[in-house]
């Protein structure tokens, strides 16, 4: 029997959506603080995918100024509907601040995708469409209760008509769900379907941590009521116990394919080190089959496992991402990212061809601000990281290196920076926001490699001043300080390229030549 491996995204790609068109499927996932927002993949499987872009790749379309770590945009939905591509999703200002729904569309997956249509009046998180047989358009979302949340972190699922032409809610509101069991938590990530004269309303519930769970329910009526399935939840590992390879399984999508069969994307981790998720939550996929008007989500099993049998699809593989980008294209590759809004012209590829340059800004990585940083996700649980930057410092606030970032308040800098009239090449590393330096060294050079490893939760970090001549700096620092379950938050963990300044005005740059970043066995 053909298989495949799961996870089908690996590192942070959160709250998988999908919809199809045709024999092609297209799917986002979460971006939270992190820029451009929102990627969009494409698939001809449903199990390999090649990324065509993102959908908020322009500031006029995301405002991300000051978004606190693991706000902004959380859970996307794309949907298909006469011929445009819908995504909405919501805008998280603060911790306590508004909740923002918005959607945008486009009439290639690839774009261009419009400015948002924002949609007041509707609270909560996780929006998602779905268009009606009868041309109707409805938005569902969570909210609190109107009675009230009887326990902590209650909430509900509710709907709306939407008039699609005028882009605006219109009429009254429905209350669809308030939880599948009693004291089972945070109801949101709401998709509708219709299958065989039912509509059926697939939630999340649990919290998006290991007690996270699928469950569904359906009426014959669009506005309810509502009757819950039986067997919920019908997908959770949170009866696993926490040394399971695949945790805090949720939050999920269902599509069908041209050829019938079921399929459900959801959201999961792998721990590694002991309950430690570095890798954020990642997109996995799970077979479904329908029985007596219900899905039943991997028959015979009920969980994700990481190998499963493969589609009844054609198998279409994707040319792989080069492990090393050499920056010789115009445009920055599109596994990379800037923390928040890119202010300013602080990055080209242009001023120094076959270079990526970073102009030091003020802005600070410690900081809720825009620093002059550009960043990857880290995708696999071993891996390795190389790059060669040309950087000298000019004072003590000039820094430029590797960074291994969970968020503000933790994160490592491998940083080349000047102390005592002297540069010198430091490790620091900042936990709960406090900082320590775990080695310093004398380098008295303007060209230097740096390396980064990480094996498990051990991160080891190395210098070069001629190619491969690698000296230890760090060998064994703990990496669980990268992992949400240490530093809070929702994101996985990043690595990238930094230059700073700390809080002084420079003129000063760093280039880096190439950045390599593989997989270890």
């Amino acid at each position: 029997m053909k298989t495949f491996r799961n996870p089908i995204l690996s590192g942070c790609y959160p709250d998988p959506s999908v919809c199809r068109v045709g024999e092609d499927y297209y799917m986002v996932t979460s971006t939270f603080e992190y820029f451009p927002g929102v990627p969009i993949f494409h698939s001809k499987d449903l199990v390999n995918w090649r990324q065509l872009g993102h959908v908020l790749d322009r500031p006029s379309q995301l405002n991300l100024d000051g978004t606190p770590c693991s706000k902004g945009i959380y859970a996307a939905t794309i949907r298909y509907h006469a011929g445009v591509f819908y995504m909405i999703t919501t805008f998280v200002e603060s911790v306590e601040g508004e909740r923002r729904n918005f959607y945008v569309t486009a009439e290639r997956p690839e774009g261009p995708w419009s400015d948002p249509v924002w949609l007041p009046g509707a609270p909560g998180i996780d929006s998602s469409l779905f268009f009606d047989d009868d041309g109707k358009v409805y938005f569902t979302a969570n909210r609190r209760p109107p009675q009230g949340q009887q326990y902590p972190k209650h909430m509900e699922i509710y709907m709306q008509e939407l008039d699609i032409k005028e882009g605006k809610l219109v009429g009254p509101t429905y209350s669809l769900w308030d939880g599948a069991l009693k004291y089972i938590h945070a109801q949101e990530g709401p998709h509708i379907y219709k299958v065989d004269g039912y509509y059926y309303l697939l939630i999340a519930e649990g919290g998006t941590g290991h007690t996270h769970s699928v469950t569904i329910a359906r009426s014959e009526s669009i506005t309810g009521p509502y009757e819950g399935c039986k067997s919920n939840p019908i997908l959770t590992h949170r009866h696993l116990g926490r040394q399971h390879g695949i945790v805090n399984v949720g939050h999920a999508d269902m599509i069908e394919t041209q050829n019938g069969e079921w399929w459900m994307v959801c959201l999961g981790s792998r721990p590694y080190g002991g309950y430690y998720r570095n890798l954020g939550r990642e997109a996995f996929l799970v077979p479904m089959i329908w029985e007596e008007g219900w899905p039943v989500v991997n028959p015979g099993k009920g969980i994700v496992e990481m190998e499963m049998p493969f589609p009844n699809l054609p198998e279409t593989r994707w040319s792989s991402q080069p492990a090393c980008d050499h920056f010789e294209s115009a445009e920055l590759g599109l596994q990379w990212n800037f923390i928040r809004t890119p202010r300013g012209e602080f990055w080209s590829l242009r001023e120094r061809p076959g270079y990526l340059r970073l102009h030091l800004k003020p802005d600070s990585i410690t900081k809720l601000e825009n620093p002059s940083f550009v960043g990857r996700r880290q995708q696999h649980i071993n891996m390795s990281v190389r790059t060669v930057m040309e950087f000298t410092p000019a004072s003590e606030h000039e820094c430029a290196g590797l960074v291994l970032l969970q968020n503000t308040d933790f994160q490592f800098r491998m940083e080349l920076g000047r102390r005592e009239g002297q540069s010198e090449l430091r490790l620091v590393e900042r936990r709960a926001g406090e900082e320590r330096v775990l080695a310093a060294h004398e380098v008295d050079v303007g060209k230097l490699y740096l390396k980064v490893e990480a094996i498990g939760q051990s991160y080891r970090f190395y210098y070069a001043v001629s190619a491969e001549q690698w000296i230890a700096l760090y060998e064994d620092a703990d990496g669980t300080i990268l992992s949400s379950d240490v530093a809070g938050g929702f994101v996985g963990a990043y690595i990238g390229l930094y230059a700073g300044s700390n809080g002084s005005v420079s003129n000063n740059y760093a280039d880096f030549d190439w950045f390599e970043y593989k997989e270890e066995q």
